[in-house]
């Protein structure tokens, strides 16, 4: 119980320090803000910071870690019958019509964004995450079909994939930032994720189809 609460007060203090960078990224920009002055803000020692976020890009990037396993877990969690492609565009556009976050269609996104384009190193950590994505991803393509070590195609595959989500994420952003409200940003994207879909060769979007049983 006592390690419980100890884990448990990590926890807080963590997302208290995040919150309060997020905070003052979004009220000064990135670059302006400093690991000395985050630290003041939340009332903790800069040693501290360091210890939950070991780079000031971490504070930024918060939740980076869920993005990185982002398309794999759609891969893996797809029913038998289901290519890797299918999965993941069934996926995107449920989280599109449902008007997501995690996609995001939410208020402040194009804040989160403004200061993600103000910045060379957050836009650095932002590609860092994106490649670590389709690793993860090429990954799961060969270990889902029993790829050989030296076999391309669970990497070509990746790439095709890869290029749907990056490509829905950034065309948001850019209309989000534009200010243009989530509900009709949302109808635009479902046409944009049928008009890739079609761009997807039937190769593509029946690799990787999930046996029965």
């Amino acid at each position: 119980m006592a390690e419980g609460l100890r884990e448990r007060k990590k926890r807080q203090t963590r997302q208290f320090i995040s919150d309060v960078a997020t905070g003052l990224f979004m009220e000064r920009g990135f670059d302006a803000v400093t690991i000395a002055e985050i630290a003041q803000a939340a009332d903790v020692s800069v040693n501290t910071v360091y210890n939950y976020f070991p780079a000031k890009e971490d504070l930024f990037f918060d939740r980076s870690e869920g993005l990185v396993d982002r398309l794999s877990r759609f891969v893996r969690a797809r029913p038998a019958g289901e290519s890797a492609a299918a999965a993941v565009l069934r996926e995107l556009r449920e989280e599109v019509e449902s008007v997501s976050p995690k996609v995001g269609l939410i208020e402040g996104y194009e804040r989160f964004m403004k200061v993600v384009h103000g910045s060379a190193a957050l836009q650095a950590r932002l590609w860092h995450v994106q490649r670590e994505q389709y690793d993860a991803l090429e990954a799961t393509l060969r270990q889902e079909t029993g790829a050989a070590d030296g076999d391309p195609l669970p990497g070509l595959m990746a790439g095709q994939i890869n290029w749907v989500h990056q490509t829905l994420m950034a065309a948001i952003a850019h209309e989000m930032i534009a200010g243009r409200k989530a509900a009709v940003v949302s109808r635009e994207a479902l046409v944009l994720l049928d008009e890739m879909e079609d761009l997807l060769s039937e190769r593509v979007l029946n690799y990787a189809v999930k046996a029965a049983g």
